[in-house]
């Protein structure tokens, strides 16, 4: 009967009714499916799924790792990463970051960066709240208690320079590579630099006196302990600081 009705009708309008009717037959499939066997919901939230360790739900934070060096601020797309002064246990102010879940992606670059794998990724995703107050998470409440290995994300990437001398496996950190280096011409020794390394890699050395007789002091970097978070060239007034990218 179907048939003869629609041989009444020109082929255009049999193929705009038969795209109407298949997706209607898929529905109608699958709810037979589901009526003859198991459901496929739970009874949330009496009963919840299965959850890895490496699930990228909200940021955490190991409280005590944090350098408070800024990276996540700065490599946040959404900006909803404020650092903040948060004292320790023994007093000493630390800027720490604080979250504001009401804008944040869950998109890990925050752990991805932590040059110190104090940023973590963890797997609690019941966020809801009665006002947008309740979403922004400070450096205490990020904490996760019962975090683990899988919850850290370790960002390391492969280096041009290795791929062409044949070191195909080889996977580098660019905190690890990536230094900061010094115009000595520009340089006025403010020490802005020294005030604001977080890791204290940074301290001033004679390098000379000037015309007038005076010191000519100039910062020096030590590389082994530089997280490279570019806090001294944000800093320095007279762009004497660059970050060298190693390619």
């Amino acid at each position: 009967m179907v048939i003869k009705y629609l041989d009444k009708f020109p082929k255009k309008k049999n193929a705009r009714t038969l795209w109407v009717l298949k997706p209607m037959w898929v529905t109608l499939r699958k709810m037979f499916k589901t009526t003859l066997h198991r459901p496929v919901t739970i009874m949330y939230p009496y009963e919840k799924e299965w959850v890895p360790d490496n699930y990228r739900g909200r940021p955490g934070l190991h409280f005590d790792k944090c350098l408070g060096c800024s990276i996540c601020e700065r490599m946040c797309p959404t900006k909803c990463i404020n650092m903040v002064d948060s004292p320790d246990d023994t007093g000493k102010n630390v800027l720490r970051p604080q979250v504001n879940l009401g804008r944040c992606m869950m998109c890990g670059y925050c752990a991805e960066y932590c040059p110190v794998n104090a940023m973590i990724v963890t797997p609690d995703y019941e966020l809801a709240a009665y006002t947008r107050e309740e979403l922004i998470y400070g450096p205490r409440k990020l904490a996760w208690p019962n975090a683990t290995e899988g919850m850290e994300v370790h960002l390391k990437e492969h280096l041009l320079s290795d791929i062409a001398a044949g070191e195909t496996g080889k996977l580098t950190a660019f905190y690890e590579v990536d230094r900061p280096e010094l115009e000595d011409k520009k340089c006025i020794g403010c020490t802005r630099c020294v005030k604001v390394c977080p890791v204290d890699a940074i301290e001033m050395y004679t390098a000379g006196e000037n015309d007038k007789g005076k010191p000519i002091k100039l910062p020096k970097f030590d590389n082994g302990r530089c997280v490279c978070c570019e806090k001294c060239v944000d800093e320095c007034p007279k762009d004497a600081i660059t970050i060298k990218e190693v390619l």
